[in-house]
């Protein structure tokens, strides 16, 4: 069997204590392959972007394990982590965040930057980045003069730029009008056919989520089956 590319068992997250003690994830087991595409879809509350947030290293469970790429990530603090997040990942999220007054090609080298990659091999591989995304003449021009659509590719260039294992992407569509989306969600399962690049998306769009190879669902921070007419059950998820 192949080792999953992220695997995470009986993991949970809290936050406070006591009487204010939220759980907002209690004990979620799952396996994602690598090359798969995986949706992870709730409602607000339903725990979906924690466990995200978890899955990407951008936060800590509780309690639990986590594998990243075969690496106990609980095991992993400061740079060490800040290091295999930074070459395992890309993140494409909706509200975009990049550099508004920043020039396109130095928003796709941050991670570059990040990782200390030499200047001229950085601006050779965001350049490269940007022609695949069919962004090269915008190389020069800043972020903020971009249009919605243009921003979210520029943020999957960055995303793309240290050549990731898994892209993480959160409502990667929520800010663009539904023609403008359907071309960045066409682009995102096509590096996940093409390039086998993992993608774990997490949105509420059911349309969206359909197009992944599979969906986790989640409510109260629990994984259940996929809801059918009738009633839901409470499940473990494994392999």
């Amino acid at each position: 069997m192949t080792t999953p590319v992220l695997s995470i068992r009986n993991l949970t997250k809290h936050y406070g204590s006591g009487s204010s003690r939220f759980d907002a994830l209690k004990g979620v087991t799952l396996d994602i392959a690598d090359g798969e595409s995986i949706a992870i879809v709730g409602k607000s509350g339903s725990g979906k972007s924690t466990l995200m947030h978890i899955l990407a290293m951008l936060d800590a469970p509780s309690s639990g394990e986590l594998i990243v790429d075969g690496t106990d990530a609980s095991k992993l603090k400061g740079s060490r982590l800040n290091a295999l997040r930074n070459r395992t990942f890309g993140f494409v999220f909706q509200q975009f965040f990049l550099t508004p007054n920043t020039t396109v090609l130095d928003n796709v080298m941050l991670p570059l930057k990040i990782a200390r990659i030499p200047s001229r091999e950085r601006t050779k591989r965001a350049m490269a980045a940007l022609e695949k995304l069919e962004l090269a003449e915008k190389s020069s021009s800043k972020a903020v003069d971009l249009s919605g659509g243009q921003k979210q590719r520029v943020v999957i260039a960055r995303a793309l730029v240290n050549n990731p294992r898994i892209i993480f992407a959160d409502e990667p569509t929520g800010n663009l009008d539904s023609a403008t989306g359907a071309v960045v969600e066409d682009l995102l399962f096509e590096l996940n056919r093409t390039q086998g690049i993992t993608l774990v998306i997490v949105t509420h769009d059911e349309d969206l989520a359909a197009r992944a190879s599979r969906r986790i669902y989640l409510k109260d921070g629990l994984v259940i089956d996929e809801p059918a007419v009738g009633a839901r059950h409470t499940r473990e998820v494994g392999a």
